[in-house]
Parts: C-alpha cells; structure tokens; sequence
C-alpha cells in the first residue's frame, strides 16, 4: 500500500510539472482613435525578469523575430508597418551574431485608416522568448481589438 501512495504522487507531481508550462510573456490589446479616419492598436507584451522577446527586425540566421499578421477587412486598412521602440541590441553567442530584443515592457503600434465608424482589427503575432539558458519554441497567438 506504501508503494501505492508513492507511485500516485510521483505521477501527480510528473503530471504537475508537464502541466506548469512557462508563459514568460504576457499581450495586451487596446486600440485609440486619433480622428474619424485613423486610429492606432496597441500591442504590448509584458515580459518576466530575465526573459526577451525579439525585434521584427531580425536577420536571417537569428531567433525568430516578432511579427504581426493583421487580418483583412472591409472596415480598416493598414497604414505604413508596425512600429516598434528602439530595441537592445547585444550580441548572442548562441546565434553568432548582433540581435535586437526587448526586456520587461514594449508596446507595438499598427497605425489604421478607418473605413467605417466601428470596426474590429483581427489578427496575430509569432514571437519567440529566450533567457540566459534557453530559448522557448516560437508562439502563434491570435488578437482582436474592437475599434468604437
């Protein structure tokens, strides 16, 4: 019966380990009119202490970089291409080469043409996360920012 108990929790405390996947990077989404014709979405990540994301822009050879696919619609279009802070940049060992990434905070800005008076921006991102020891697997999510 002993052997029992210790087997169960051997399979939970597994099961818990698999099951606390880390999310180092936490998106949120807002949008604001500038006029009647244009507006901003904001896209920002807030990242944990030690962890990076990457620029968008990346040269080949590197770690995925960040990007953003915006959806299209009858009710925007897209003006110019997302913009971004003024990144670090360092060089990492680990690719052989200078990259740009972000640390704590950054927020992405995608300037739109409106095309009616209420519309809703759908899209998605790809970004990769690295620390120090490692690199997480590139993440896709999906976004939807409701433009009133």
């Amino acid at each position: 019966m002993k052997h029992l108990s210790i087997a169960a929790m051997l399979i939970f405390l597994t099961a818990s380990a698999f099951a606390q996947i880390a999310q180092p990077v936490k998106w949120a989404y807002a949008a604001k009119k500038i006029n009647d014709k244009e507006a901003v979405i904001f896209i920002k990540a807030t990242i944990d202490d030690g962890w990076h994301i990457y620029s968008q822009n990346i040269k080949d050879g590197g770690p995925v970089k960040t990007s953003f696919t915006f959806s299209p619609a009858a009710g925007y279009s897209l003006i110019g291409k997302t913009i971004e802070p003024a990144p670090i940049t360092h060089f990492e060992k680990s690719f052989g080469m200078d990259v740009s990434y972000f640390e704590k905070t950054v927020v992405f800005q995608q300037k739109i043409k409106l095309k009616k008076a209420q519309t809703t921006v759908k899209g998605s991102l790809e970004y990769m996360t690295c620390n120090d020891h490692k690199c997480l697997p590139p993440t896709d999510l999906d976004f939807s920012v409701t433009i009133k």
